[in-house]
């Protein structure tokens, strides 16, 4: 007779699962540490540990087929797996308190990194001293940023992601008294004067400083020091017909200009902003290094934050391990430019940036009581122990006389 199908439910509870799941899992991270060499940090992350799975191309084909659970999927079993096990095998009792708390402590672990995953935004901002900045700009994200300078006192911005076009289809906002039509889009382009170029292709810009400039699309890269530079070909056609046919790239400095009914616009390339309700000013930056060498010491950010409502207004100093936190951003010291004249900080927007500090604050508890439990169960036993074994033995009843022949007793 074959044996019974184990439930759902029972493998779903199975410690077995749970080693499968973790050797799953050391697989994965081995594979992600050694694929880093081509698609670095943040390609690794979003490949392997951002994602429900590895997609791996299929040569030939231009498809993608999965080849490997993510870190979601695998993260996403591994607290269920915890989550239904305490539910159908544990019962709540003060013995198993200890026990509890370890595993709510590495549940709220796996959770925080699935948040970060989504809700963590990791920008960066670069002040000059003297300067003033009130936005932060990514790492890898890009957008077209359309802004009106007609009026004096404020400009208008309307910022379009970049994934809008490389999608290819026609662009209409409110704002914006004309058609934005995406004619090409290149993630990683190299920019040359046309002159300069024997074999260049047919003028694709008919307006602004494009005309002169060829856009040659490149392989993405991944490396640590490289960087990509969007470029993309944009058309704006208003209701009387086409306006132009405009080059932008996070190569070129200066946005392009553009009037149109009486009204200005500039419209460029650029890193994604993340707009903040104060303003930042460099009041000082410092750089020490190690005597007889060139390796840092230490470098820190004098700074000035100014909110808009002026409740704020105070210096602070930023420097390595020390971050200033502000409006749910987290601001850190990453680097310098320009002779010491420029300071990088590295800016972290994570709503979710208490949980892992709650989560090993449970864990460490947890072992602390779950060993404070035994430790007390044994000390317990002992006593018992020594309780017992100690006590004065019983004097033995007395044996009856044997019985013989002799005289009578009177």
């Amino acid at each position: 007779m074959p044996a019974p199908r184990p439930s759902p439910l029972a493998v779903l509870t199975s410690l077995r699962l749970t080693v499968v799941l973790l050797v799953l899992s050391i697989v994965l991270v081995f594979a992600a540490t050694l694929d880093q060499v081509h698609l670095g940090v943040w390609g690794v992350q979003e490949k392997y540990f951002r994602s429900f799975f590895v997609f791996s191309p299929l040569a030939g084909t231009g498809l993608s087929l999965p080849v490997f659970p993510g870190g979601y999927l695998l993260g996403g079993l591994l607290i269920a797996n915890l989550v239904a096990a305490h539910l159908y095998r544990f019962r709540l009792s003060w013995a198993k308190a200890g026990i509890w708390l370890t595993h709510i402590g590495l549940i709220l672990l796996l959770v925080a990194e699935g948040l970060s995953g989504i809700l963590q935004q990791d920008n960066q901002m670069r002040i000059d001293v003297g300067q003033s900045r009130r936005y932060s700009e990514s790492f890898r994200e890009t957008e077209l940023a359309v802004v009106e300078t007609t009026r004096r006192d404020y400009d208008q911005v309307v910022a379009i992601p970049a994934a809008l076009l490389s999608g290819g289809a026609p662009i209409q906002h409110p704002l914006l008294p004309f058609l934005i039509k995406p004619v090409a889009y290149f993630p990683n382009a190299m920019l040359r004067q046309r002159p300069q170029v024997a074999d260049a292709s047919p003028d694709i810009a008919t307006a602004g400083e494009g005309v002169a400039i060829v856009a040659t699309p490149i392989p993405v890269t991944a490396k640590q020091d490289e960087a990509n530079e969007p470029t993309a070909y944009v058309e704006l056609d208003g209701p009387e017909g086409p306006l132009g046919t405009y080059l932008v790239s996070t190569m070129l400095e200066q946005p392009e200009p553009v009037a149109y009914q009486g009204r200005t616009w500039q419209i460029a390339l650029r890193p994604r902003r993340d707009y903040l309700p104060f303003t930042i000013t460099l009041l000082k930056f410092t750089h020490d290094i190690y005597p007889g060498t060139d390796i840092p010491r230490d470098f820190a950010s004098t700074i000035r934050v100014r909110s808009d409502d002026g409740r704020d207004d105070r210096e602070v100093r930023i420097f390595m391990n020390n971050p200033l936190r502000l409006a749910g951003r987290a601001f850190y010291q990453a680097g310098y430019a320009n002779n010491d004249r420029t300071t990088v900080l590295q800016v972290v927007r994570n709503p979710s940036w208490r949980i892992p500090y709650a989560s090993c604050a449970l864990i460490v508890i947890g072992l602390v009581v779950q060993f404070g439990i035994h430790l007390s169960a044994f000390f317990g036993r002992r006593r018992g122990a020594a309780a017992r074994g100690g006590a004065p033995a019983a004097a033995p009843a007395a044996a009856p006389a044997a019985a013989g022949p002799g005289p009578a007793s009177p």
